[in-house]
């Protein structure tokens, strides 16, 4: 089960955390409210493919979107893409929208952006309608992630 996996490694990290599960959700503001949390606060976990078999995590806050040139920048790249979903599948052992780099099948680098820092997020826990509560500080320390502004506020 993708979900124990995922509180396993959360567990293994020493990260204090609690679990919540809800319904399908429709949007990110029904999300944030179900979980009792600001939109921002609801973390993406993105699987980015750098190069062939090169791929990395990027934790996006709800109200942001992953900003390609600084990502690329950031990186020292010329091209970055998000893979398939079932690339996507087969590198973490996760379905999107249920990704978390805890307990990913490979153990992939991870750039937190800047603005989770200091916040409680909420983490895809490794099946759909299940999510984590936890600080992003522990989150940042326990993947080793690299802290980097790598986002842009969402188009209104």
């Amino acid at each position: 089960m993708s979900e124990a996996r995922a509180l396993a490694a959360l567990d293994a990290a020493g990260i204090s955390y609690s679990v919540s599960r809800h319904g399908p959700v429709k949007s990110l503001a029904e999300a944030a409210a179900v979980r009792g949390l600001e939109p921002r606060q609801i973390v993406k976990t993105l699987v980015v493919r750098r190069a062939e078999d090169d791929y990395l995590f990027v934790l996006v806050p709800g109200d942001r979107t992953i900003s390609w040139a600084k990502l690329r920048a950031l990186l020292g790249v010329n091209r970055i893409s998000m893979p398939q979903a079932d690339v996507a599948r087969e590198v973490t052992g996760y379905e999107r929208g249920t990704i978390t780099p805890f307990g990913s099948l490979r153990a992939l680098p991870v750039i937190a952006d800047e603005h989770i820092r200091g916040e409680f997020i909420s983490l895809g826990a490794g099946a759909h309608g299940s999510t984590v509560k936890v600080s992003a500080d522990a989150v940042i320390t326990a993947l080793q992630a690299q802290v980097a502004d790598v986002t842009e506020p969402l188009p209104e």
